[in-house]
């Protein structure tokens, strides 16, 4: 009744006898560009701020991955998912030093992340699964190395290390991961990094387009403290993702997010080109990236794992 009188603008919060009733007179925008400058004063303060989007007031929503730990993004092909991946990495790129954050992405469909290959904070970008399985093995060894330290030096955070240890964070990012599970080792190691990574200072980025119960098994679910819904085919893949109505969603790059509660906000838009320009000031360029513009594919990961293993 009310959204027939006020029109889509509306939310209703509340229980039995109480309810409360806010009605937007202002639409969020249909297409929310990137800027950095508007975004870098949002997530200053934070230790890894994360730029999620803007909300119906015209407000920025961010948080702290540190506080915050893991994220589940989904969405259909379209919906804006691609791009706020683009966004994040990017932030985190241009407001973190290479000694303070290292990034490790793997994208299984080849056509997300070659914009960030020769980034200095990026150690590697994988797209076969076993090339894949060897880089979480190596993050798991870095888990075990770190609680090591946070255990012979008594401290509860890597950050509380002393400063001859410090190590810098870890960004595991992984683009269409159902693919990958079938593999045990890749599926417990992603498992352990959700459960543990916090204290650690390793932290998971997951993405996928069609939410699968069986690979969102309670454990990681569980520990994916932020969910981004963008666009979702029906109601039981918005539930899978705990972002309630992610399937009545129209506009591309507007998503449900739910942390510590439940938001409607726009994603910014950052096209490819845009990315790049950001990005070129922090590109490095090896003899591997001089080979790399003459061969194909297949070989340019050859040529990159090589390097990286």
């Amino acid at each position: 009744m009310f959204q027939q009188y006020f029109g889509r603008n509306i939310e209703i919060d509340g229980d039995l006898k109480k309810f409360v009733l806010n009605i937007y007179y202002a639409t969020m925008p249909n297409e929310l560009r990137y800027n950095f400058d508007q975004i870098k004063t949002v997530v200053a303060h934070y230790k890894l701020g994360i730029i999620c989007g803007m909300d119906r007031n015209g407000q920025y929503n961010a948080f702290d991955l540190l506080k915050q730990p893991h994220i589940l993004i989904a969405g259909e092909t379209g919906s804006g998912k691609s791009t706020q991946l683009r966004s994040i990495l990017t932030t985190l790129i241009k407001t973190k030093k290479p000694s303070n954050l290292q990034l490790y992405l793997a994208d299984c469909k080849k056509s997300e992340f070659h914009v960030f290959k020769k980034v200095e904070h990026v150690q590697c970008v994988l797209s076969n699964p076993k090339d894949i399985r060897k880089m979480l093995k190596h993050i798991k060894k870095e888990l075990d190395e770190r609680s090591n330290l946070t255990e012979t030096f008594e401290v509860g955070h890597v950050d509380d290390l002393p400063s001859e240890h410090k190590r810098p964070y870890i960004i595991v990012c992984i683009d269409e991961f159902v693919m990958l599970r079938k593999d045990e080792t890749i599926m417990y190691i992603l498992t352990e990094i959700v459960a543990i990574g916090r204290t650690l200072g390793v932290f998971a980025i997951l993405s996928m387009q069609r939410p699968n119960a069986q690979v969102l098994d309670t454990t990681i679910r569980a520990n994916l403290t932020v969910s981004m819904g963008f666009k979702l085919r029906d109601k039981t893949e918005s539930r899978i993702v705990n972002t309630p109505k992610a399937e009545k969603i129209e506009v591309a790059g507007r998503f449900i997010m739910n942390s510590n509660a439940f938001y409607e906000l726009q994603a910014p838009y950052l096209k490819l080109e845009d990315a790049k320009k950001l990005l070129s000031p922090f590109y490095v360029y090896t003899n591997a990236n001089i080979v790399n513009e003459d061969v194909n594919n297949n070989e340019n990961e050859q040529i990159e794992n090589n390097i990286f293993f």
